[in-house]
């Protein structure tokens, strides 16, 4: 292959694939539909943050259910080594699109941040960001009353240092959540939406758990 493709590892078993994702930083899972523990649809839709799919099945009924979770490419058995190739470049292509160089600001007077993305220059009001989703190397930005949200090459650090402290908190290594924006907490997650419910970290509870008790009312 390519130079720029690098194989992080290959498993047996999504529990494996798993132990891959949670250790270092992956661009692109290809993954069978028909594994023995867990279906790859199955795996996929249970990743809070997964990377670029494409999908290997010899069953082509799977090929919409594989696109409505953004699956980048949908390989059908048997496939020859040109097939693989024309996948893999479509992943690269999506990669460069969604890794365009980005800038951030710092808050301006109408409390909002400017992001460099897809060749063009976004405002975002700070009020308006719900949460903050890491994906290996790029963020997106979920904003209130967007349907799509902005997707930036940029780090979880360096966004949370421009963000207001007392507004928004880092829950997970995945997860920055807009405190405003919390309707409930249960069972280690954090509500947003009645859609949306994001895990707490363990290196993050202590600090979150601070910050209810400070705000809790009750015995």
């Amino acid at each position: 292959m390519a130079e720029w493709f690098c194989i992080a590892g290959a498993c047996p078993s999504a529990a494996k694939a798993k132990e891959i994702l949670d250790r270092e930083p992956v661009d692109v899972l290809f993954v069978d539909i028909n594994m023995p523990d867990i279906s790859g649809m199955d795996f996929v839709k249970s990743l809070a943050a997964p990377p670029m799919i494409v999908f290997t099945t010899a069953y082509s009924e799977y090929a919409v259910e594989g696109f409505k979770v953004d699956a980048v490419d949908y390989l059908l058995k048997p496939f020859g080594l040109d097939d693989f190739k024309k996948a893999a470049e479509k992943v690269r292509k999506r990669y460069d699109s969604e890794h365009q160089p980005v800038a951030v600001s710092a808050p301006d007077a109408d409390d909002a941040l400017f992001f460099k993305t897809d060749y063009k220059v976004v405002r975002v009001p700070v009020s308006k960001i719900t949460y903050v989703e890491g994906m290996s190397e790029y963020l997106k930005i979920h904003v209130e009353g967007e349907k799509d949200p902005v997707i930036v090459l940029l780090s979880m650090k360096k966004l949370e240092e421009r963000l207001p402290a007392d507004r928004f908190m880092r829950i997970h290594k995945s997860y920055i959540i807009a405190l405003g924006q919390i309707r409930e907490v249960a069972r280690g997650r954090v509500s947003i939406t009645p859609e949306v419910s994001l895990p707490i970290g363990d290196s993050y509870r202590e600090a979150f758990n601070k910050y209810l008790d400070a705000k809790f009312l009750g015995k």
